[in-house]
Parts: structure tokens; sequence; C-alpha cells
């Protein structure tokens, strides 16, 4: 079993506890339940922003622990404050050390699009995401068949959240693609083997259809990436570990998106 086989065998597991736990009807009560969903679609697209999704993480299986003394509340603000246009707040406790209550923390300082980053199986984890106060679910095209994954995508519709789908090649988007999703992710890291190029990113974007908001994720570190992948058709871009080494995330943020800024007035002045 790959690490994606393992993560997902041990979700169906975690589900079926928390079901047993937490019924769905309890998490219709939540607070944030009935809230309206802040558009990540529509924050991407905004002209003013940056089209950065910045993530919180703690650890990840590939790179191990990456900062564990970070504070949600005081990150997930520094970005927002910084320019990203959205969050994405990891909520896997057992391979990324995140948690449902991190999102909640995140809902409660910040009023922007936030992504529930985990691995849905199940439209438990829909509902879970809604209570808790996300706006955007990810579903994984690598760790759904076609069709669960159109079932899911649907639902979380129905609960009117938007959709994003996140692939690693051309045969994982041609069967996944359906009218339900928002946004389409290309991985540059394969989960499977953790290898990462971004030049899967730039084979992949032309075949996203144009009616989906494209975003390339992981292995961005460097401001003059983005000038290249917008350029190449990217609408956003998801980044976390790059932010998440440092000492103060949200601080490596600033100084990322500062820097990207100045690069993209450049190139938009050497265009005129």
């Amino acid at each position: 079993m790959n690490i994606l086989d393992q993560i997902i065998a041990a979700k169906h597991i975690e589900v079926s506890e928390r079901k047993s736990l937490v019924p769905v009807k309890l998490l219709e009560q939540s607070i944030f339940f009935d809230g309206k969903v802040v558009s990540m679609k529509k924050y991407i697209y905004n002209p003013e922003k940056t089209g950065i999704i910045a993530e919180f993480k703690r650890k990840s299986p590939s790179k191990g622990m990456i900062n564990a003394s970070a504070k949600v509340e005081k990150v997930s603000i520094g970005y927002m404050q910084a320019g990203a246009s959205a969050l994405s707040i990891l909520t896997d406790s057992a391979y990324f050390g995140g948690s449902s209550e991190d999102l909640k923390a995140a809902r409660h300082f910040n009023f922007c699009p936030i992504l529930r980053k985990d691995f849905v199986v199940d439209e438990y984890q829909i509902v879970e995401a809604k209570s808790i106060g996300a706006d955007c679910v990810l579903l994984i095209a690598a760790a759904l068949e076609p069709e669960k994954l159109k079932s899911l995508a649907y639902f979380a519709k129905s609960l009117g959240l938007e959709v994003l789908m996140e692939v690693h090649d051309g045969e994982e988007l041609d069967r996944s693609l359906c009218d339900a999703l928002d946004l389409v992710g290309v991985n540059n890291r394969n989960l499977k083997t953790f290898e990462v190029s971004l030049q899967t990113s730039l084979d992949l974007v032309n075949r996203i259809p144009s009616n989906f908001v494209k975003i390339s994720e992981s292995g961005i570190s460097d401001p003059a990436t983005l000038i290249q992948l917008k350029s190449a058709g990217f609408d956003g871009f998801l980044i976390g570990e790059s932010f998440m080494k440092s000492a103060r995330p949200e601080q490596a943020a600033y100084n990322f998106i500062k820097e990207y800024k100045k690069l993209a007035e450049g190139s938009v002045l050497s265009k005129v």
C-alpha cells in the first residue's frame, strides 16, 4: 500500500467511528451550519487579490513535523492581512496534525473563503465541513472512483458548499470532471511517491475547461513561479509548506506576497 491508500483506509475507519459518536442531526445544529458560504471562486477571481490560498498545516507524511508551535488564530489572521485570497486548513489529525477545531478557530477570526483540506470519502464529512464553518471541500480524484467523486460533489453543492477537485495527471482529470465542481487543482506533488514537479501543472493547465477556476498546488516556494503559472493560465495557487516551515508563517506569507506583487507589477509594465 502506498501512503495515499493507507490514509484512505484509515479515514474510512475514522469516519465510521465519528458517525457513531456524533450523528448528522447534531452536526446540523451547529451555529455555522446555516451560515452563508463565502465563495472561493469569487475571491480567487477578484483582481484586487493575489489568488493565493494560504494553508495551515503542522505536519505531513512526506516532511514529518513542519511547525508544531504555530497558532491557527495568529497565522490565519496574518495570512489574510498579508494579502491571501483564501485559507486552507488541514483537519486530518493522524497524518497532518490538524483538527476540526483549527478550522473553527480560523472561521471565528476571518471573513474569507476557507477550504477544509482533508481526505473526503463519505457524505458525512461534507456535512461535518459545513458544521465547522468551511466554504469549500476538497475531493481527491486519486482517492475516489469517478462516480463516487461526482455524487460527493453534487451532495456538497446541495449544501451550498463549493468544491475543489484535485488531480495529479491527465487520466484523473479526464475521468473525474463534472458540472458540480467549482475549482480544479493540479497537485504538483504525487501523493503516491511524494515527487514534486511544477511541470505537472504546466502540462495540464490547458486541459482544464475554462469554466473551472484553475489552481496549482504544492511545491511553490518562489514568487517568480506564480508569474510563470499565471501566464500559463492558472487563476490561483495553494501554498502551505513554503510558509509553514518558517517560525512565523504569516511573516513568510507577507514577504512572499510583497515580492510577488512587485514582480507582477514589473511584468505588467514590461508589456505596456
